[in-house]
């Protein structure tokens, strides 16, 4: 018989590599707040264009990755209420059990990786 869910042991391994990666994620996060705040504040007085623009540019791929990162740490804090709510490493297109494997890298995935091939582009997808 096919194995259809984790065990408590199993959910317990995956919530503690999540937590891990959202405590790293969160402090990341606000590193990249912070710096976008320093050059919110110090570009103002700035007089030299070239190095201006050089500031905007900085600050404009800050903010692409501190969306990235708020999309990851939401993607983290969604893997966790699959965890209380029973449906952690059940893929979402098959219902197949996700492999440990790829949970242990990507523990915020819902899909295995033949099912996140066969999504066409244009259809929603958390992971990252």
């Amino acid at each position: 018989m096919e194995k259809r869910f984790y065990t408590k042991a199993e959910l317990d391994e995956f919530r503690e590599i999540i937590l891990q990666k959202l405590t790293e994620s969160r402090n990341e996060f606000k590193r990249l707040s912070e710096m976008i705040r320093e050059f919110s504040s110090g570009s103002a007085d700035n007089t030299n264009f070239a190095e201006l623009g050089n500031d905007s540019r900085d600050k404009e791929e800050m903010e692409i990755l501190k969306e990235r990162q708020g999309k990851f740490i939401r993607g983290l804090e969604n893997a966790m209420v699959r965890i209380q709510n029973g449906t952690y490493g059940i893929c979402r297109v098959t219902g197949e059990l996700i492999p440990k494997e790829r949970l242990r890298l990507v523990p915020h995935a819902t899909t295995t990786v033949v099912a996140k091939n066969q999504i066409k582009p244009t259809e929603p997808n958390e992971e990252v």
